[in-house]
């Protein structure tokens, strides 16, 4: 006998049902801050099921765990359904909107031949929609805390380079990523800790910068040349 074949909207019973009065304890008291961590393991953990797949061509642990970021959306919707913000269909309904609207070269009259080009309409088309939106601060300020350092450091410095001033060039990166190398070998390890730090964290940003201007993931690398590192020694 096959096992059943779940629906969508029997999906949303279920977690309607574990957040109810005879649901899961554990659910049941989860709040949008609690469920924070879950979200970006869940998310990492997508990640890796992407990277399983390409090493063993077998899509069974990305299903899993692109079911399980799809709880974690769910959870907040429905817990915010009990507190009467909003619902999973308003969520569908929000994000199908924004498709259709920063898509116009698909469903308007605009016109994009290249990647490059949707990229430059659709910040366009964001910058428009977050006009009058009341928690939207500053380009800089928008860049969200919780981000992996490497990812918003390449986020600010893009956002200086179109907003405020240019940013540096690849030949002034490259030459200061030298003079501060040099700067830290000069540092001794027991005394001179808060200068080291400064100096690597001035290092990494210039990093960040040469990451920028050749438009390569800087935590995709890192992550691939972590990897090469652990199966040196495995």
């Amino acid at each position: 006998m096959s096992e059943k074949q779940y629906t969508y909207e029997e999906f949303l019973e279920i977690i309607a049902a574990l957040r109810g009065e005879n649901g899961c304890p554990w659910d049941r008291v989860q709040t949008h801050d609690s469920l924070k961590p879950c979200m970006m393991e869940e998310a990492a953990e997508l990640l890796a099921s992407i990277r399983i797949y390409h090493k063993t061509g077998n899509p069974e642990n990305m299903i899993e765990e692109l079911g399980d970021v799809l709880l974690q959306v769910v959870m907040h919707a429905q817990i915010a359904s009990e507190e009467g913000l909003f619902t999973m269909k308003d969520v569908v309904n929000e994000v199908s909107r924004k498709m259709v609207r920063r898509h116009p070269h698909v469903f308007g009259t605009g016109n994009a031949d290249t990647p490059d080009e949707v990229l430059v309409n659709w910040e366009e088309i964001k910058k428009e929609e977050k006009k009058d939106k009341d928690w939207v601060e500053s380009p800089l300020k928008e860049i969200p805390k919780e981000l992996p350092s490497l990812t918003r450091a390449v986020k600010v410095l893009k956002k200086i380079d179109k907003h405020y001033e240019k940013g540096s060039t690849f030949e002034q990166d490259t030459a200061a990523i030298c003079e501060l190398a040099e700067a830290l070998k000069d540092c001794k390890q027991q005394t001179d800790k808060e200068k080291a730090e400064s100096l690597l964290s001035a290092l990494l940003l210039r990093i960040s910068d040469v990451s920028r201007i050749m438009k390569i993931p800087q935590e995709q690398a890192l992550a691939d040349r972590i990897d090469d590192l652990i199966e040196k020694y495995e």
